[in-house]
């Protein structure tokens, strides 16, 4: 008869070869996506001749060719951005999950993308260089307001912070929609952006989304074991000496500067963070460490794939594609549960 000693061990040497198994699939899945989306498209280029013109030696003249520009310049960016973006919509999933023990809880179902979408329609009524700071500030009134409906009602128990959440998602989609009737020539852009798309992605957009990407990844990697404590319960991590409400006034403020830079950037793409994480977790376990990371990969090549789907549908947004994906499966999390203060 084996001891329990030797029972964790063989558990924990089958669940890191899984990992490793799962790693290397979504690495693969992210390669393909990325020879996909660099190669195809109106004008299609040969993979031998995307290799060249990535290549750090390319001579500057031949930088200056269409080709050189179509690759460098546009696909190889849109692809970088979609897949930052996903990978950041994806931790902020996990993250605000564990915070709250609820696999409901994403950016957008807690109203944070609302928020900042709120802030950002906000700030193209002003200036289009407002966008992303009011981006962020409603993505930070959008947490306040989540958090003084849900002590109103329960004390701020996880359950009433989703629900909170998908009141003041509702209220500030009212706002949006409020903002786009009293826009008058913004209207347009303002329609354009909150679809969710990344046809206008550039260099520095990547940038900017890579850059929200670390500065979510830092400190949710940094207190993945305090998040392993708190995801088992409220109070728990109290008991553990862990410092719940700075843990998360910190990963929540990370969590909604990330997702506003993602929205002023790109608009609303909604369920990357539901989806994702809850597949996720059921494949690798509950660590939010090796969670944290494969959930970055996997919601980029998602929303690389997405992307790519809704460019050849003649760009349509991908916002609407992940909603289409994202809606039933929110549902069938909802029927499946046994009760809205359950476990993440």
């Amino acid at each position: 008869m084996s001891s329990p000693h030797t029972d964790i061990t063989t558990h924990k040497k089958l669940l890191r070869q899984k990992q490793i198994r799962l790693g290397l699939l979504i690495c693969v899945v992210l390669f393909i996506t990325a020879l996909w989306r660099i190669t195809q498209g109106e004008w299609q280029i040969p993979l031998s001749r995307v290799f060249e013109l990535l290549s750090p030696f390319i001579s500057p003249s031949e930088a200056m060719t269409p080709e050189a520009i179509v690759v460098r310049s546009v696909r190889l960016p849109r692809f970088l951005a979609a897949a930052a973006a996903g990978g950041v919509l994806a931790m902020g999933g996990v993250v605000l999950q564990g915070l709250l023990s609820n696999p409901l809880a994403e950016p957008y179902t807690l109203g944070i993308a609302a928020g900042a979408a709120f802030g950002g329609a906000l700030g193209f009524l002003f200036n289009s260089t407002m966008v992303t700071p009011m981006a962020f500030l409603g993505a930070i009134a959008a947490l306040w307001m989540v958090n003084t409906i849900a002590h109103c009602g329960d004390g701020g128990s996880s359950a009433y912070l989703v629900l909170a959440g998908i009141i003041t998602n509702a209220v500030l989609s009212a706002g949006v929609t409020f903002l786009k009737a009293i826009a008058d020539d913004r209207l347009a852009a303002i329609v354009l952006w909150l679809m969710g798309s990344f046809s206008g992605a550039s260099s520095t957009t990547a940038l900017i989304t890579w850059s929200s990407a670390v500065i979510l990844a830092v400190p949710a990697l940094i207190y993945g074991r305090q998040l392993d404590a708190v995801s088992l319960g409220e109070g728990q991590g109290s008991m553990l000496g862990i410092n719940e409400r700075r843990l998360r006034m910190i990963l929540l403020y990370a969590a909604s500067l990330a997702t506003a830079l993602i929205v002023s950037s790109f608009g609303i793409i909604g369920f990357v963070g539901l989806v994702i994480p809850h597949l996720l977790r059921t494949v690798i376990g509950p660590a939010h460490r090796p969670l944290i990371i494969f959930s970055f990969l996997a919601g980029g090549a998602l929303l690389a794939l997405a992307d790519g789907l809704a460019q050849s549908m003649g760009e349509l947004p991908v916002g609407v594609l992940t909603a289409l994906i994202g809606g039933p499966f929110f549902c069938w999390i909802l029927i499946t549960r046994k009760g809205m203060g359950g476990r993440a």
